[in-house]
């Protein structure tokens, strides 16, 4: 029966021998195949590569961001430019309610001088026919007192007897202060006439001149109208561009997105390919260390069995 054993024991032994022995040959066939693919040219260009199209990706990385923040800059200033744009359009809008505001108070102003003219007019029409009536009534008394004088004077004439009581030189003095009347109200009346007159003078100026305020409001009213429309269109200008801009910065940063997506992958597949190359070797090493293990052992079993054996019987 030990007989048995020690020939089972020693199969088992060579064949342990044997799988550790192929263990070893391809355990230094693996270092031989690292060392000759870390030596190799081959493996460097390809590390060489694989660093310089990483490298060239980290640059276009570095290149979009910097074209990013770029385009964010450009869009700021478009955006501040739209913001003054749209502040120009208020203040413009302001200006041109308040042209409409002093168009509408020129037109109120232009209306009441029209009135005010018309009514000028009526009353240097009114002024008028009351100075005629006037003179008219003017002349009919001056008339009845030139008869009266006339029949005076024949009557004086009649009466010379009593010269001392009907002296002319009193209707004299009274016709001279009927004159003097007269003339004072010819005066009065030339003078309000004038002064109506002058009034509408005046108001025809003012007339004149809320026309051409009005004029030159229209002007500016037309002037801000036209400006209004470039500001629009230079904002609907700048509102596409700035979309445009928009469109361009997303599609570039999806197609970096999918680069750096692309990267990890890759990244992630040869951290994979590195973890099974060590757990590989990993497992290699375990398996040559109970191999060696088991070595040990059966030289230990062989070696106690051969001094028993080498023992006298007593």
């Amino acid at each position: 029966e030990e007989s048995l054993q020690m020939w089972d024991l020693n199969k088992r032994l060579e064949a342990y021998l044997a799988r550790v022995k192929f263990l070893e040959e391809e355990n230094e066939v693996l270092r031989a195949e690292i060392q000759s693919a870390k030596s190799s040219p081959a493996g460097d260009s390809w590390r060489v590569k694989y660093e310089e199209e990483l490298r060239a990706l980290r640059d276009a990385l570095d290149h979009a961001f910097r074209e990013k923040c770029t385009a964010e800059l450009a869009r700021d200033n478009l955006y501040e430019e739209v913001q003054q744009v749209k502040s120009r359009c208020q203040k413009e809008q302001a200006a041109r309610e308040e042209a409409k505001k002093q168009l509408s108070l020129s037109r109120k102003e232009l209306e009441e001088e029209r009135r005010a003219q018309i009514w000028l007019k009526e009353r240097a029409v009114q002024l008028e026919k009351e100075v005629e009536a006037l003179l008219e009534v003017h002349e009919e008394e001056k008339a009845g007192l030139d008869q009266e004088i006339a029949n005076f004077s024949h009557s004086l004439e009649s009466f010379r007897c009593a010269p001392a009581t009907f002296q002319p030189v009193e209707v004299e003095d009274y016709s001279k202060r009927l004159s003097e009347i007269w003339k004072g109200a010819v005066e009065t009346y030339k003078t309000e006439v004038s002064q109506l007159e002058g009034s509408l003078c005046q108001a025809k100026e003012s007339l004149w001149k809320a026309v051409e305020d009005n004029q030159q409001s229209q002007l500016q009213l037309q002037h801000l109208e036209k400006d209004l429309a470039g500001l629009k269109a230079r904002k609907e200008m700048l509102e596409e561009s700035l979309a445009q801009q928009w469109q361009e910065q997303r599609g570039e940063a999806e197609k970096f997105q999918l680069a750096m997506e692309a990267l990890e992958q890759e990244q992630q597949s040869l951290r994979v390919q590195i973890a099974r190359v060590l757990e590989d070797r990993q497992q290699l090493m375990h398996l040559k260390m109970s191999l060696s293990l088991e070595v040990a052992t059966y030289r230990t079993l062989l070696e106690a069995e051969s001094t028993r054996l080498q023992m006298p019987a007593g």
